[in-house]
């Protein structure tokens, strides 16, 4: 039973993404800031204990990243929204995660099952993207002065980090695909 409890705190984090909207909508930072926190750690949590006990699951595999997707996009989103980040940064950002997931289902429909092992780029853009969300929050909720120096700099490495994991993910799962169909036809 053990075995499927990254796959609930997943589950669990999933459902975080509809009250962080809610909080930054509605202006309660304080508690966005909170769940945003839970959900990073909970984030941490699920893959610490997939890969030290061996609860590693297909499924936990696919679910992991739609939760960071879905819950950094509803952040990112929900910010521009109200009127705290620029919308480059944000289009930045979903257009990235809406390439993975095309590329994703092409790859799926085209030539096979899609293991979503994460590269050690998209690990890093994801922590980035993470920690940009929750000094914006800290900075919103005004629990800790954040130096608009710090937010700029985290607004444009978040965003360079972004575009070249986006990169990284096209060139590296077309390659994967051109071999996969070169294989297919017996020309590999």
């Amino acid at each position: 039973m053990l075995r499927h409890l990254p796959n609930l705190i997943t589950g669990l984090r999933i459902l975080l993404a509809l009250p962080l909207c809610w909080l930054i909508l509605h202006g309660r930072y304080d508690g966005a800031l909170l769940v945003a926190a839970i959900a990073g750690a909970s984030d941490a949590l699920d893959g610490f204990l997939a890969k030290h006990c061996g609860w590693q699951s297909w499924i936990g595999g696919m679910l992991d990243p739609i939760a960071d997707k879905l819950l950094l996009t509803t952040a990112f989103v929900s910010l521009w929204l109200v009127g705290e980040l620029p919308l480059w940064l944000v289009g930045l950002i979903v257009a990235r995660d809406l390439v993975i997931v095309a590329g994703a289902a092409a790859y799926h429909w085209l030539i096979g099952r899609f293991d979503a092992a994460p590269s050690r780029l998209s690990k890093l853009t994801t922590t980035l993207q993470i920690v940009f969300v929750l000094v914006e929050l800290l900075h919103l909720s005004r629990w800790l002065p954040v130096p608009d120096a710090l937010r700029g700099l985290l607004a444009v490495a978040t965003a360079l980090v972004t575009l070249a994991s986006g990169l990284h993910y096209v060139v590296v799962w077309g390659a994967r695909a051109r071999r996969a169909k070169r294989t297919e036809s017996g020309h590999g």
